[in-house]
C-alpha cells in the first residue's frame, strides 16, 4: 500500500523563532547568575500591582544561564529546528553556536539529500543517494533528516525501517514524524489505533494541519475508543482554518447537512469555494454546480471545466450542457479563463 504521508520539505521556509535570523543584529548572551538587585527597586516591583508577570525573589536571585545547556539537550530541543533557525540559534551565544554545528552540518546533508531524492542542481534522480544523505543527517540529530529518510525507506517498500525513523522523530517531538507515524500505523496490519491517535494528537496540537485533518477522520469514523462528532468537526474546522484543502471540503460538507455544525448554506458555500480555487477536484465540481443553479454560467463553466480536467467525469456532461446554451464568444471566454487558472497557496502539513 502506497504511503500519503507528507514530506517536511516545505518547512525549511518557516520561520518560527526567532524571524529575522538572516541579515538583523546578532544575538549575545546574557548571564543572569549572581546579579543584585536593589532593595528598594526590589520592593518596587514586587509591591507594584502592573508587574504581576515579573516579580523577584529576594530569597532567590540567581537565574538560569541558559548559554550553560549541555549538548546533549541544547541538541534535543533544536533536532527540528529548520536552517533558518538553526543559524539564529547559532549567534545566541559561543556555546550554542558550537553545540548546534551538528545540525547544522545535518542541513547540508539534508539539502544533498533532496538533491538526489528530486533530481536537482543538475544531479539525477537517486533514491539511494538520497538516503544515504538522510542517514548521515540522521545520525547527526536532525529529525528532518529522519522523516526524509522514513519516507525513503517506505517508497523503497522497506516499511518497517521507514517507520523506526518516523517513531525516532516523532520521540524528539517533531510533528512530520508523528503525524507519519500515526498514518503508518494505521495502514499496519493489525492496526494500532490507540497509539496512532496518541501521535496524531501530538501532532494536531502542535499545529500540523494534515494531523488535524488525520484525527478528526478517526474521530469521525469511530477508529478511536468511541465516536466523538463534535469533537471531529473541530479538528477539520482547525485543519481547515489552517489551509489544508481536503478539510475545506469537508467542511463544506457538514455545513451543507449540518452534521456536527449548525446548517448554513452560506457558510457552505464559503467554503467550497475556498476548496475549489485550491484545487480540489470535487469542490470544483460542486461549486460549478451551485453557480449554474444561481445562473451564473460562465463562471459555472470555468469550475465544471476544471473540474473535468482534474479527472471529474460526470462536471463535462454538465457542462457541454451549458455550453450549448452559450454563445461562442462567452465560451471562448469561460475556455481562456480557465487556461488561465492558477490554485491559490494551500498547506500540506
Amino acid at each position: 500500500m502506497a504511503m500519503a504521508a507528507i514530506s517536511p520539505e516545505s518547512q525549511m521556509n518557516q520561520r518560527t523563532w526567532p524571524c529575522n535570523s538572516d541579515g538583523g543584529p546578532r544575538f549575545t548572551a546574557i548571564s543572569f547568575i549572581g546579579k543584585h538587585v536593589n532593595k528598594n527597586d526590589n520592593r518596587r516591583l514586587t509591591n507594584n500591582p502592573t508587574n504581576n508577570n515579573f516579580q523577584i525573589n529576594p530569597k532567590n536571585q540567581d537565574f538560569a544561564d541558559f548559554s550553560q545547556l549541555p549538548d546533549d539537550v541544547l541538541l534535543k530541543i533544536a533536532a527540528n529546528f529548520t536552517l533558518p533557525n538553526l543559524r539564529a540559534a547559532s549567534q545566541v551565544c559561543k556555546s550554542w553556536c558550537d553545540g548546534l554545528k551538528p545540525l547544522r552540518e545535518a542541513m547540508l546533508f539534508l539539502k544533498n539529500g533532496k538533491r538526489f531524492k528530486h533530481g536537482r542542481g543538475g544531479v539525477k534522480p537517486d533514491l539511494n543517494k538520497a538516503l544515504e544523505s538522510f542517514l548521515k543527517g540522521a545520525t547527526l540529530g536532525s529529525t528532518l533528516a529522519m522523516v526524509d529518510a522514513g519516507l525513503v525507506y517506505w517508497e523503497m517498500g522497506r516499511k518497517e525501517q521507514g517507520i523506526a525513523f518516523y517513531r525516532k522523530a516523532a520521540a524528539l517531538g517533531d510533528p512530520a514524524g508523528q503525524c507519519n507515524l500515526g498514518i503508518c500505523l494505521l495502514q499496519a496490519n493489525p492496526t494500532d489505533t490507540e497509539e496512532a491517535i496518541k501521535w496524531l494528537y501530538k501532532a494536531s496540537v502542535a499545529g500540523y494541519v494534515r494531523a488535524q485533518y488525520q484525527l478528526a477522520l478517526c474521530l469521525h469514523k469511530n477508529r478511536g475508543p468511541s465516536r466523538n462528532l463534535r469533537e471531529a468537526v473541530r479538528w477539520f474546522l482547525k485543519a481547515a482554518e489552517g489551509g489544508y484543502v481536503h478539510a475545506m471540503y469537508n467542511i463544506a460538507v457538514r455545513y451543507s447537512v449540518g452534521e456536527g455544525l449548525v446548517q448554513s448554506h452560506k457558510l457552505a458555500r464559503k467554503w467550497m469555494k475556498r476548496a475549489a480555487d485550491r484545487g480540489h477536484s470535487k469542490a470544483q465540481f460542486e461549486h460549478g454546480l451551485s453557480l449554474f443553479s444561481e445562473g451564473n454560467m460562465k463562471k459555472a463553466v470555468v469550475y465544471l471545466e476544471l473540474a473535468t480536467r482534474a479527472g471529474e467525469t460526470a462536471a463535462d456532461h454538465v457542462k457541454n450542457v451549458i455550453l450549448q446554451e452559450m454563445s461562442t464568444s462567452c465560451r471562448d471566454r469561460a475556455m481562456l479563463l480557465a487556461d488561465n487558472w492558477r490554485p491559490l497557496p494551500s498547506s500540506s502539513h
